[in-house]
């Protein structure tokens, strides 16, 4: 059975114009050589795989080569490349430095540097990964590499070029070896398939040039593995299944729905890729390169950026033609919020349902509209189109039956008037008509972005009779004086949301009342009006202050006009002085008695 030798090994170039994606540096050498201006040091700097280390040893070849070809490389044929080519050479010397970096390593090296070369003119000597000397071999190292004799020359190979001291760096010449491009990547690809006799797909290539990141080496080793995987038949679906790569399809699908405002389907196919095992990071940031590769593909300047087969550039320009600029630059800058937020988020699959939620919002009609969550009110549009549970409640109003008939029909007039669309320059967000249940704003959830009223629970209290609204004397200060149309019924739970909501608006300088308002719980009178208990003469003189600020930004908050707010000393029979834990404990449980019920499960005591 015939030795298996890998790829990265058995495709290693052995000659300038067989390296791929250098063709700058390799020209460089080559005309060095030939006019014989060689340095006697070079620091070959890249990120792996790029072919340093190769470059370094066709230079090394090159050099010592005593009859050179005329366009600058060796002849493979005289004493020295022979010597070289069955890694017998005298004349070349490598010194891992990563295992090798002590300053008895260097100086055994120094030692080397005596001896002339035997074959050849001049004694290479290479090391690899040489930031990862230490100080003390680098300074025994110094004075060698500045005045070396006149015969040696010194290749010094990293990735690291940063960990490099300076006084190195003046003593050599640097060449910067680039990342190379996914296309000459596939190229060379195409060629070793070709040698080999495989089968393959220009889209699977695609694939693993882009895993390789910019490395032959690692393209080459991956494109073992996927020979090994797929028998020699490489195709799109089999690569992408062997390295877990999400295929760019579920991309495609979900711009499609996106711009439909097809929620509902985004939030089911991301499901179905947290399924597949695959990561919301990972799915978030190959949309965001997906978008990108969209914006890029709408002009033909910059389409080159778009490092794709020529199939899928098709479809990328077919689906760019359905994308707004305006479109693409928002779901952009979405995912990268996301992808920026994701590693901090503690729930990160909310994180990316709601950026697919904001990008199935950004392509509905009217999109600089109130609905497009963008406006000063920031009310999302309707995402999920279902059917209501219950039936439709009608409003009913009832008249005092002592009133004449005169009143009873303003009064009749003043509930339609209540219940039809009022046109202002802040419309009301709940529906206007008898057909719907009228809704209350609970918490607004404006940390999310785009906020989304969530809706209330039906309003548990009776309707009263209705009469014609009087006049409303807005407050001092008041950024918006509440309207008639406007007297929506309030329940306890809305005034005590409303409540807490005020508090977390008070400033600094208030936060010793902020902390008494929070165990204090208002409790709904009749009406609107509501009842606040307090403890001391003191804090119902502060109260009072306060209370024109809390009742209109209940006013406004639940949009009901008839908000009032009372404050009262409790008796001494309500007061009631926590001083111990048990007692703490105690009135937590009467609030909630489940934390009583574990303290029982769990058995529980107080320390």
């Amino acid at each position: 059975m015939e030795e298996y030798i890998v790829s990265a090994r058995k495709y290693r170039p052995s000659a300038f114009d067989a390296v791929v994606g250098q063709e700058a540096l390799t020209t460089t050498l080559k005309n060095a050589i030939a006019t014989g201006k060689l340095a006697h040091a070079y620091l070959f700097c890249g990120p792996r795989g790029v072919g340093k280390t190769t470059c370094a040893r066709i230079f090394a070849k090159t050099i010592n080569c005593l009859h050179p070809l005329e366009n600058g490389e060796a002849c493979n044929e005289c004493e020295s490349c022979k010597a070289f080519n069955e890694q017998r050479s005298l004349n070349i010397h490598e010194l891992d430095a990563a295992s090798n970096n002590s300053v008895e390593e260097i100086r055994a090296l120094i030692e080397k540097v005596r001896i002339p070369p035997q074959v050849g003119r001049y004694k290479v000597f290479i090391i690899d990964e040489v930031h990862m000397l230490s100080t003390a071999a680098f300074n025994a190292f110094l004075k060698t590499l500045e005045e070396p004799p006149s015969y040696v020359i010194f290749i010094l190979a990293t990735t690291e070029k940063h960990k490099i001291l300076p006084t190195i760096l003046s003593r050599c010449q640097v060449y910067d070896f680039n990342r190379m491009s996914i296309q000459a990547i596939v190229n060379h690809l195409q060629f070793v398939a070709e040698k080999e006799g495989y089968t393959y797909e220009p889209e699977a290539l695609n694939i693993i040039a882009q895993k390789a990141d910019g490395g032959m080496r690692d393209a080459l080793s991956i494109f073992d593995q996927s020979v090994s995987y797929t028998g020699g038949n490489l195709t799109y679906r089999k690569v992408i299944e062997n390295l877990n790569v999400l295929d760019y399809e579920y991309y495609f699908r979900l711009v499609d729905h996106a711009l439909k405002s097809e929620t509902p389907q985004c939030m089911l196919l991301f499901n179905e890729v947290l399924e597949k095992g695959f990561e919301g990071s990972h799915f978030i940031s190959g949309l965001a390169s997906h978008l990108r590769d969209l914006l890029v593909s709408r002009d033909a300047v910059t389409l080159p950026l778009l490092e794709v087969s020529d199939s899928i550039r098709a479809r990328y320009q077919e689906q760019a033609r359905r994308c707004t600029p305006k479109y693409l630059y928002r779901a952009l800058k979405l995912c990268n919020d996301c992808d920026l937020n994701y590693r901090v988020s503690q729930n990160k699959r909310l994180l990316v349902e709601i950026t697919l939620i904001q990008l199935s919002q950004l392509a509905l009609e009217d999109d600089s509209g109130e609905g497009s969550g963008r406006s000063p009110r920031k009310i999302l549009k309707p995402l999920f189109n279902q059917p209501a549970a219950t039936a439709p409640v009608q409003p009913a109003a009832t008249v005092n039956p002592h009133k004449p008939q005169a009143v009873a029909e303003k009064a009749s007039s003043a509930v339609q008037e209540t219940t039809a669309p009022y046109h202002a320059p802040h419309p009301s967000p709940f529906p206007a008509s008898g057909q719907e249940e009228r809704k209350i704003p609970k918490i607004k959830m404006g940390m999310f972005g785009p906020s989304i009223r969530r809706a209330s629970q039906e309003a548990t209290t009776k309707p009263e009779s209705i009469s014609a609204p009087q006049p409303v004397t807005p407050l001092p200060g008041n950024p918006r004086t509440a309207l008639p149309e406007e007297d929506y019924p309030v329940t306890e739970d809305n005034i005590n949301h409303s409540w807490a909501a005020f508090i977390n608006t008070l400033s600094q300088e208030e936060t010793a009342m902020a902390q008494r308002m929070k165990v204090i719980r208002p409790k709904l009178q009749k009406d609107a009006a509501f009842e606040v208990v307090v403890d001391n003469e003191q804090v119902k003189i502060y109260m009072e202050q306060m209370a024109p600020r809390i009742v209109q930004y209940m006013r406004n908050e639940l949009h009901n006009r008839r908000i009032a707010m009372t404050v009262r000393i409790a008796a001494p029979t309500e007061t009631v002085r926590i001083t111990s834990k048990p007692q703490q404990l105690q009135a937590m449980a009467q609030r909630n008695p489940a934390l009583q019920k574990l303290k029982d499960e769990f058995g529980l005591e107080l320390v």
